[in-house]
């Protein structure tokens, strides 16, 4: 949670019968704390019984805060629309043997299209009158925000919230702005930070080759122009994009939302995004109850730091070697630290908070560059889950395999070390589902026009992120399919990619095949163009069918894979529109059901032929 005050905590936890299992003040040895503003606290809090809690067990939870004017207040009280009805403190269930996931990636508040997270809080409310409806976990594969692409209304608010929290300003290495200060409101702060952001000369030769063309900028997003900079930008919108209680404050109502700093031209844009912003922020209420009655885990894509983050070995050195480019992605990946990878695994993170009062003041930031290298250079973002089937998420972002050959072609999603280690993992295991933010096993024309285009060396043009892309990762990830430890029994669950679709796949001339099942289900915020999705399936079908002779030229040769149908479609494999996943499989994942939750209560099965 976010503080605006370092103030003393009890905690109470209570059985379904009412009685207090835990009860206690809560100590340095409960807490974690990272003050990064004058009244903004980034708290994390791990409650350990001395009873075990019980598994598949309802269980309420309540935080009672001691406050500044001296009054105690419960997260009850506070929020009191953190409840459903009939409750008085929020709850969860605990389940190790997992059978009911839930699962998104790609949340874009600006996209025209309705938050699907609302469904998970609609399942939620169902689930306290019917047991059998609740899900184990919200799993969160990706680009749950996008750094990189913030619409001007929401540039507003988080230049609001900055000076509302007191967030720690910092100084930039840039010749034309001092600090993060001046950079709220300089004349090209919004909607034309592609000026502001490197270009750097004395990496000229470097960006001319890996660009094909001179003075283009670092930062390859098309939608950059109003690309978060700074420490405090980056915290201030995870503040938005989870929780409605920043949108209450009078400056941050859309109404509210000024476009003082808005050059003349883009203020048509301006008006016409904050009607957006509006319906993202009128469904805040309702996400922010569900995440706080399921247990969640999530993992970086690209979009949570910068588009095409790390894809190939020429755009790492034109990034890492300009000092303000490398602060851009550092500040992006200590956003995500904070908000979303701490929590996933907080004894990883000892080495971090052990020297993190050298960074962090009550007074501001101090050695930031040296904190942003202890961010790039930490390698332990991966983590698993020891549940029934265990499940293991990847980290695709920062243990590339680079190409030695070319700085133009995309880097492998993981390296030798990284896939040796995984395997690892999986060795003599009944079952596992594994989280991979990008699809595993994609749409094969859409890799066959990503690699036509990486030959020609425009990788970036076409985001060439594919587990195929690169020979090396390619046959690894392959060849841990075929070995004869492996589960027999995988399931796959990825995003990514804005559109739906469910493979079952095999391995032909293998008497005891693995069974693997990939789910990669829609944005949860974001929406593939409808007319190219439908052509692209189209075509696919036709060149790539089960049958097709061309499989024979791919990495798919020696597989076999069967499309399931969405519902809604006689013929099509790809659905498109906004959607929560949701994976049902039995004890060791013989049996997986693929369904799509719509935020208007629409239900799509992906039906097997």
């Amino acid at each position: 949670m976010v503080l605006s005050a370092d103030m003393p905590i009890q905690a109470e936890i209570s059985n379904d019968q009412g009685l207090a299992i835990y009860k206690k003040q809560l100590s340095s040895d409960d807490i974690q704390k990272v003050q990064v503003g004058a009244h903004a606290f980034v708290v994390l809090i791990s409650l350990s019984p001395e009873q075990a809690l019980s598994l598949a067990t309802r269980y309420y939870y309540q935080f009672t805060f001691t406050c500044v004017d001296g009054i105690q207040r419960s997260l009850s009280e506070l929020i009191p629309d953190l409840l459903y009805p009939n409750q008085t403190s929020p709850s969860f269930v605990l389940k190790q043997q997992v059978s009911n996931v839930l699962h998104g990636s790609c949340r874009k508040p600006h996209h025209e299209s309705p938050d699907a997270l609302t469904a998970v809080d609609d399942l939620l409310e169902q689930a306290l009158i019917n047991p059998d409806l609740q899900p184990d976990m919200l799993i969160m594969s990706g680009d749950q925000v996008y750094t990189d692409d913030v619409a001007g209304p929401m540039l507003s608010a988080i230049h609001n919230t900055i000076e509302y929290l007191g967030l720690f300003h910092e100084e930039l290495p840039l010749d034309i702005i001092k600090d993060s200060k001046q950079l709220l409101t300089h004349e090209k702060s919004y909607y034309q930070r592609t000026y502001l952001l490197p270009d750097d000369e004395a990496h000229e030769n470097l960006v001319s080759v890996f660009f094909k063309a001179k003075r283009k900028p670092i930062f390859t997003s098309v939608n950059a122009n109003n690309h978060l900079v700074s420490l405090a930008e980056v915290i201030a919108m995870y503040c938005l994009v989870w929780s409605p209680q920043l949108w209450e404050i009078e400056q941050n109502t859309p109404d509210q939302l000024s476009d003082q700093f808005v050059p003349e031209e883009f203020k048509a844009k301006f008006l016409e995004e904050r009607k957006t912003i509006e319906e993202f922020a009128s469904g805040l209420r309702k996400v922010r109850r569900a995440l706080a009655h399921i247990p969640v885990y999530m993992i970086f894509d690209d979009h949570d730091v910068t588009d095409d983050w790390n894809l190939t070995r020429g755009w790492e050195e034109a990034v890492y070697n300009n000092p303000l480019a490398k602060r851009i992605i550092g500040n992006a990946l200590i956003g995500y630290w904070l908000f979303q990878g701490w929590g996933n695994a907080p004894d990883k993170f000892h080495p971090i908070m052990n020297t993190i009062a050298d960074y962090f003041t009550p007074r501001g930031i101090k050695k930031q560059d040296e904190f942003v290298d202890a961010m790039l250079e930490w390698s332990d973002w991966h983590y698993n889950l020891n549940s029934f089937p265990k499940i293991v998420v990847l980290d695709t972002r920062t243990q590339r395999w680079r190409s030695e050959s070319s700085l133009v072609k995309p880097s492998g999603l993981m390296d030798w070390e990284a896939l040796c280690e995984l395997q690892q993992e999986l060795i003599n295991q009944p079952a596992v589902i594994m989280v991979s933010a990008a699809p595993v096993f994609g749409v094969k024309l859409i890799e066959t026009i990503q690699r036509i285009f990486t030959f020609f060396g425009k990788a970036l043009v076409v985001d060439a992120e594919n587990w195929m892309a690169h020979k090396g990762t390619a046959s690894v990830m392959l060849n841990i399919f075929r070995h004869y430890k492996t589960p027999p029994n995988f399931v796959i669950l990825s995003g990514d990619v804005h559109y739906s679709f469910v493979y079952d796949i095999s391995l032909k001339f293998r008497r005891n095949s693995p069974h693997i099942t990939q789910i990669t289900s829609s944005g949860i915020k974001n929406e593939f163009p409808e007319k190219l999705l439908l052509w692209f399936d189209r075509l696919n079908r036709i060149f790539f069918g089960p049958r097709s002779p061309l499989n024979w030229f791919t990495q798919r040769r020696n597989m076999k894979i069967k499309h399931r149908r969405p519902s809604e479609y006689k013929v099509r494999t790809l659905f498109n529109g906004v959607a929560v996943g949701q994976l049902k499989v039995d004890k060791n994942c013989e049996h997986v059901e693929a369904t799509l939750l719509r935020p208007n209560g629409q239900k799509v099965q992906f039906e097997k032929k």
